[in-house]
């Protein structure tokens, strides 16, 4: 057993308060809320039911992913029509330049804060 597993491995719960198991190894009955998702479920309010950890041998630390149970887990609720209008106006307010005030058809990247266009016109004032 790996040092890594080993600080991974407590399905009883003493080191971390919660049931913890290694990457790919938790038992059924557990999902994380992605997996939930996929199956159209929602975590509903449950508590956390486990976590799955991983060494992350860049950071020199430990991922975790919380598992809720999926017999306690409710449907995902239906989109209505004020929330599909809510999220149509957000992503016209992600793609409409402050300076140009154009609808560019595209998400404008939070680094600049303004399209490509303006962006090449500011670069050739700048020069």
């Amino acid at each position: 057993m790996s040092a890594a597993w080993g600080k991974c491995f407590d399905p009883s719960g003493a080191r971390y308060g919660i049931p913890t198991y290694p990457w790919r190894l938790a038992p059924d009955g557990l999902a994380t809320r992605r997996q939930l998702r996929a199956r159209g479920l929602r975590p509903g309010g449950q508590p956390i039911a486990a976590q799955v950890m991983r060494a992350n041998r860049r950071a020199g630390d430990m991922r975790v992913s919380y598992l809720y149970r999926i017999d306690s887990a409710l449907p995902v609720r239906p989109m209505t029509s004020r929330k599909w209008g809510a999220l149509a106006l957000a992503m016209l307010a992600r793609r409409t330049c402050p300076r140009c005030r154009l609808d560019v058809g595209y998400c404008i990247p939070r680094s600049h804060g303004i399209c490509g266009m303006c962006l090449a016109t500011e670069e050739q004032c700048a020069t």
